[in-house]
């Protein structure tokens, strides 16, 4: 794939989201934010410690103040590389002594504070035990729209990985299916995703035959067969964010019944498509999705939630799924993938990643929906 490299984010940009995160724990009744290594603190300051140990490393935003990211002096000259770091204060710690206590000093007597869900236990008991008047709730919790909504920089890279991974579908439906093992065409979809630019491959799903009535299947020694329906599912990071993309595609000529769920599952995806708008529930999207498959018959064989949402990972809120009430919002992107899954026969998944726009949304996948024969 050929154009023009996506500038980076540089300290304003994180600048702004950290201000944007601390006016939303203040909104949300919190004293704070704590934010361990992990995707929250890339999409916050843009730093990724090479590695990440029992050594306590934590970014502190609170209402009205600096944040400030506590680190181990040995990590200290890598964070204060990483883009967002103008835009905040390093405070380093050396082994021997306590980070807690120095964290503590960061926060007040107590307080409830948002804490990034990936934070290990081990950190938190340690605040715990140094700030005993202090409680936390998960950031899932707490805030879970901190991410959801994006700017037009990253529906931008949203949409060039959503490309990356439509290229990558283009030049798969090329290779021979039958007779090959499903991770052998799994490979082939790795290497494609890194061919059009992918740094990170998070999953390539090939489910072929039966397997493919195991949505999370991803692939095996399964030999692929002539008159198989397979599921590809597949995605990752480019440029720090994600795609996933699914199509449903048939070693030959398909059965009337092979056609014929193929296409409930394509008028089901294009139901939930069309429910997209600003100001609509996510449970929305999920019940139009549901409906045509429930209407066709085979509801007990759509067995997961119709979305999830995608950015600096391919999975996070919000999510398309029934007592979802979250409004959607423009910025907002996420997935829309119903299926149907006939226990040991076959499976059919279609899947796009959607924006939601002004007046209501947009596909960032662009391959054909219709049924793909391969050889």
């Amino acid at each position: 794939m050929t154009g023009t490299a996506p500038a980076p984010f540089g300290a304003d940009d994180y600048r702004a989201r950290m201000e944007r995160a601390a006016r939303a724990a203040a909104d949300a009744g919190l004293a704070g934010l704590l934010v361990a290594p992990g995707p929250d603190l890339v999409w916050l300051t843009g730093y990724a410690p090479t590695a990440v140990t029992e050594r306590l490393t934590l970014l502190v935003l609170a209402p009205g103040r600096d944040p400030v990211l506590v680190v181990p002096t040995l990590e200290a000259p890598d964070a204060a590389h990483a883009a967002g770091a103008p835009a905040l204060t390093l405070r380093d710690w050396t082994d021997g002594t306590d980070p807690y206590a120095a964290t503590a000093g960061l926060l007040g007597a107590g307080g409830r504070f948002g804490i990034s869900d990936n934070t290990w236990a081990m950190h938190l008991l340690g605040l715990q035990r140094a700030l005993p008047g202090s409680s936390y709730a998960a950031l899932t919790d707490a805030l879970p729209m901190l991410r959801a909504v994006k700017d037009a920089a990253e529906l931008e890279l949203l949409a060039a990985a959503g490309a990356a991974a439509d290229a990558a579908f283009e030049e798969i439906r090329k290779v021979a299916f039958a007779g090959r093992r499903e991770r052998e065409v799994g490979a082939d979809l790795a290497d494609l995703l890194r061919r059009f630019g992918h740094s990170q491959v998070d999953f390539t799903i090939v489910g072929s035959g039966p397997n493919g009535a195991n949505p999370h299947h991803e692939v095996g020694d399964r030999v692929i067969e002539h008159g198989d329906m397979v599921v590809l599912d597949f995605g990752g990071l480019k440029d720090g964010y994600g795609s996933d993309t699914t199509r449903t595609v048939h070693v030959g000529e398909p059965t009337d019944e092979e056609r014929r769920v193929h296409d409930v599952v394509r008028a089901a995806q294009e139901a939930g498509y069309a429910a997209v708008r600003p100001g609509v529930a996510c449970q929305e999207v999920d019940r139009a999705a549901r409906r045509v498959i429930e209407d066709a018959g085979y509801g007990e064989y759509f067995i997961h939630r119709t979305g999830h949402g995608i950015g600096v990972t391919t999975h996070e809120p919000p999510y398309m799924i029934e007592g979802e009430e979250q409004p959607l919002v423009p910025g907002m992107c996420f997935s829309v993938e119903p299926g149907i899954y006939l226990r040991g026969r076959f499976g059919v998944r279609i899947e796009d990643i959607v924006t939601v726009t002004e007046d209501g949304g947009r596909r960032l996948n662009n391959t054909t929906r219709e049924m793909v024969i391969v050889d």
